[in-house]
C-alpha cells in the first residue's frame, strides 16, 4: 500500500480561504497535484455533496470532509492546519484542524480500514495536541501515519473495531444464565448501539467510539456498538440483541439487517449526534427502556430507514420535497431509456411507427419481415419496448415515494396505487398522490408491534396487502375522478395554451424559468416529470408534449452552456482558474442535457448565476415554442438530434439563450468587483496549490 499522505499535501498555517468551500477546493487540488485524482472539480463536487448532507465539523475544532470519488485514483488524506480556523458546522466555532479524505469508488477493504483509523485517532487528545503543535509537514505526516499504522495490517482490516467487536465477543460468550444473574444483581442497562454514515468511513467509527466512551463512564450500563461501514462491518451476536433493552440507531443511510432489532424499545439521530451527544443519546435509550409507549423498531424494519433519522429535524415541507425527489430519481432511468428507446424507434421506421407497432412485433420476426422491411421491423421493436418502458413511469413514481416514506414494505402499495391511477386516468398527480398514500399506511402498519409470529410476514404480505387495499381503495372509490377531471382540464387548457400563437411562447418561458431556477432541484424536476410524463399521451395528431418536451429539454442545457462560454470564451479575467476548469467541462454537461453543471458557478455566486440562466432559459423556451421545435427523446441534449424536428430550430433555441445568459452573467461579474478583487480571484487558487 503506497503512503496515504506525503509532506506534500499538508499545509500548515497557511490560509485556505475564508469558507468551508474554499478550504475543500483547495485541499481537492492539491491531491490532483499529487496525482492521486484525475479531477480536482470532480472530487470537490463529491465532497461538498457530502457537505451539503451534513456539515462535517466536529467539536474540537475538527473539519473531516470527505468522499468517495470516482476521480481518486488511490486514497489520499490531505490536511491543514489553519489559522485562522474556518467554520466547518461545528457547535462550538471553526475547525482549525481539517482533513480531506478522498477514497476512491472501488476503495479495497484495507484502504477503508485505514481512513476509518484516522477518524478513531481524531477522538484523541494526544493525537490532536500533536498536530497542533507539529512544527513541520514531515513532523504531521509521522504523527498520522503512527496513527494509522495499527490499521494497516490485514488482521485489523478485516476485524471488526475493537471498541465494539471486544465486548460484542465478551458479551456473546457469557452463558445465558450468567448473563441474566449478573443483570439482576447489579441492574445494569443493555443497549447496542448502530453507527453508519453515507461513506462509511469516518462519522460511522467516530460515533461508535464516543458512544462506547460514554457508555464505559455512564454507571449501570453496558453499551456494545455495531459499526456499519463501507469495508463491512461484524453483525452484533443475536443473542446481545436480544438481551438488549434499548436500541441506539445513529445512521444516515439504512441500518442492515433492522429486522434483527424488531420489538425493541429504539432511539433515532444522525450519525453526527452519535459523535456530539453521546451521553443524551445513551439517556435517551435508557428512558425508552421504561417507557412502555416507547418507539420501537417494527417486525417489519421499516422505521430503521435512514431517511427516519434526520426527518425529525426536518419541515413538512422538506420531507415532501425528500419524498418526491426519491421517486423522481427512480423513475428517471425509465423516462431516459424508454425515450431513447422511442426515438431509436423513430429513426428507424419513422415517425408513423406508433400506428402499427405492437401488430408488427407479434405477426412478424426477423424471418418474417413487414412490409416495411427490417427497419420497420426493428423500429416497431424499439418503440414498443421504449413505450413498454414509458407505462412504468406513474407506477414508479409512486412505488418510491412511498418506499422513502415507508422502506421496502411501501414499495408494493406504492405501485399498485401507481397503476391504478393510471387506470383512472389519473396521471403523474394522481401517481403522487397514491404514493403519499401508500406510504403513509405501510408506515402506520409497520408501527405495530406484532407478535414475534407475525412478524415475519408483516413486510411480505400484510402491510402489501393492506396497503394496496386501503391506498388503492381510496384512489378508485374517491380520488381517482377528481383527480382525472383536474388532469384532463390541465392537459387541455396546456394543450391549447400550447396551440396558440403567444399562449404557446408563455408556457415555454415559464418552463425556461422553471429548469433554470434551481438547476436540478424541485422545481426544476416538476417542469421535467411534467414533460417526460406527458410523452405517453403524445400522437401523431397531439404533437403538445413534443413540444414541451423540446422546449424544457433546451431551456436545461442553457445554464451549463452558458457558464462554460462565458468563463472560457467571452471573459476569462472575471472567473478564477477553478471555474474555468470547470467551464471546460460544463461544455460537455450541457450539450448533454445535464443542467447540474452549472451548480459550481451557482453555488459560488448565485446572485449572478441564477438570474442569468433564468433569463437565457425563458428565451430559448418561447422561442423554441415560437418555432414549433418537438423533441421525441426526453434526454440527451445534441446526441439525439435526430429525434427533434425541424432539427435546426433546437440548437438555435439554445444559442440565443446560451449567448443572452452570458452574456448577461459578465456584466453582473463587473458589478461591484474592483480590478483588486479580480486581481486576487485570478491568483488565490495558484498561490493555495503552492503553498
Amino acid at each position: 500500500m503506497s503512503d496515504i499522505i506525503t509532506p506534500e499535501l499538508v499545509t500548515l498555517d497557511v490560509p485556505l480561504g475564508t469558507d468551508k468551500q474554499s478550504v475543500i477546493r483547495a485541499l481537492a487540488e492539491r491531491v490532483v497535484a499529487q496525482g492521486r485524482a484525475t479531477s480536482a472539480q470532480e472530487l470537490f463536487d463529491d465532497a461538498w455533496a457530502r457537505e451539503q448532507k451534513d456539515e462535517t465539523g466536529l467539536p474540537g475544532g475538527i473539519g473531516i470532509p470527505h468522499a468517495r470519488s470516482a476521480s481518486v485514483t488511490e486514497p489520499t488524506l490531505a490536511f491543514a492546519r489553519l489559522t485562522p480556523g474556518v467554520d466547518f458546522g461545528a457547535p462550538d466555532g471553526p475547525a482549525d484542524i481539517v482533513f480531506l479524505i478522498a477514497a476512491p469508488s472501488g476503495a479495497d477493504e484495507a484502504h477503508l480500514s485505514v481512513l476509518s483509523q484516522l477518524a478513531r485517532s481524531l477522538m484523541k487528545n494526544d493525537f490532536m495536541s500533536g498536530l497542533r503543535a507539529a512544527q513541520a509537514p514531515e513532523d504531521a505526516v509521522r504523527i498520522i501515519t503512527d496513527a494509522i499504522t495499527p490499521a494497516s495490517a490485514p488482521a485489523a482490516a478485516a476485524a471488526a473495531p475493537a471498541a465494539a467487536a471486544a465486548p460484542a465477543a465478551a458479551a456473546a460468550a457469557a452463558p445465558a444464565a450468567t448473563r441474566a444473574d449478573a443483570r439482576t444483581a447489579t441492574k445494569t442497562k443493555k443497549i447496542v448501539a448502530v453507527t453508519a454514515c453515507a461513506t462509511g468511513i469516518a462519522h460511522t467509527f467516530m460515533a461508535a467510539d464516543a458512544l462506547t466512551a460514554a457508555g464505559a463512564e455512564a454507571d449501570g450500563v453496558e453499551l456494545i456498538v455495531e459499526p456499519q461501514g463501507s469495508s463491512g462491518y461484524k453483525a452484533l451476536p443475536q443473542s446481545v440483541i436480544d438481551d438488549a433493552d434499548a436500541v441506539i440507531f445513529a445512521v444516515d443511510v439504512d441500518v442492515r439487517e433492522p429486522q434483527r432489532f424488531a420489538g425493541k424499545p429504539v432511539v433515532r439521530s444522525g450519525v453526527k449526534r452519535g459523535i456530539e451527544q453521546p451521553k443524551q443519546l445513551i439517556a435517551e435509550a435508557l428512558a425508552a427502556s421504561e417507557n412502555p409507549n416507547a418507539a420501537r423498531v417494527p417486525g417489519s424494519g421499516a422505521a430503521a430507514s435512514a431517511s427516519d433519522a434526520p426527518v425529525a429535524r426536518q419541515s413538512v415541507g422538506r420531507r415532501i420535497q425528500r419524498w418526491l425527489l426519491t421517486g423522481v430519481s427512480y423513475m428517471i432511468p425509465f423516462v431516459a431509456g424508454g425515450g431513447l428507446l422511442i426515438a431509436l424507434g423513430f429513426l428507424l421506421a419513422g415517425y408513423q411507427v406508433t400506428a402499427d407497432a405492437a401488430n408488427v412485433i407479434i405477426q412478424n420476426s426477423l424471418w418474417d419481415l413487414p412490409e416495411g422491411g427490417l427497419g420497420q421491423y426493428l423500429g416497431s421493436v424499439a418503440f414498443m419496448i421504449g413505450a413498454t418502458s414509458m407505462g412504468f413511469l406513474v407506477a414508479v413514481l409512486a412505488g418510491f415515494i412511498a418506499y422513502a416514506i415507508a422502506d421496502r414494505p411501501g414499495i408494493a402499495p406504492g405501485f399498485v396505487a401507481g397503476a391504478v391511477a393510471v387506470l383512472m386516468n389519473a396521471g403523474f398527480i394522481g401517481g403522487i398522490i397514491g404514493g403519499l398514500l401508500a406510504g403513509f399506511i405501510a408506515w402506520w402498519l409497520g408501527r405495530f408491534n406484532a407478535p414475534r409470529w407475525l412478524r415475519g410476514l408483516m413486510p411480505v404480505v400484510i402491510v402489501p396487502f393492506l396497503g394496496s387495499i386501503f391506498a388503492s381503495g381510496l384512489m378508485i372509490l374517491f380520488l381517482g375522478r377528481p383527480i382525472a377531471a383536474l388532469m384532463a382540464a390541465l392537459t387541455e387548457g396546456l394543450t391549447g395554451l400550447a396551440a396558440s400563437g403567444a399562449g404557446a411562447i408563455v408556457l415555454g418561458v415559464i418552463l425556461g424559468l422553471m429548469m433554470c431556477f434551481d438547476l436540478g432541484g424541485p422545481v426544476n424536476k416538476v417542469a421535467y416529470v411534467f414533460a417526460t410524463t406527458g410523452l405517453a399521451a403524445a400522437t401523431t395528431t397531439n404533437t403538445t408534449p413534443y413540444l414541451i418536451m423540446a422546449a424544457v429539454m433546451a431551456a436545461g442545457m442553457v445554464p451549463p452552456l452558458a457558464m462554460a462560454l462565458a468563463s472560457t470564451v467571452l471573459s476569462r479575467g472575471r472567473f478564477t482558474p477553478v471555474e474555468r476548469e470547470n467551464g471546460a467541462a460544463a461544455w460537455l454537461l450541457g450539450a448533454s442535457f445535464i443542467s447540474e453543471g452549472a451548480i459550481p458557478f451557482a453555488a459560488a455566486d448565485p446572485l449572478r448565476v441564477i438570474p442569468a440562466s433564468m433569463v437565457g432559459g425563458a428565451i430559448t423556451g418561447g422561442l423554441s415554442m415560437l418555432i414549433g421545435v418537438q423533441s421525441y427523446a426526453p434526454h440527451g441534449g445534441i446526441f439525439v438530434l435526430f429525434a427533434i424536428n425541424p432539427v435546426w430550430g433546437f440548437p438555435l433555441a439554445i444559442i440565443v439563450g446560451t449567448v443572452v445568459s452570458a452574456l448577461i452573467v459578465v456584466a453582473l461579474k463587473g458589478i461591484g468587483r474592483t480590478p483588486k478583487d479580480a486581481a486576487v480571484a485570478e491568483t488565490a487558487p495558484a498561490a493555495t496549490v503552492a503553498a
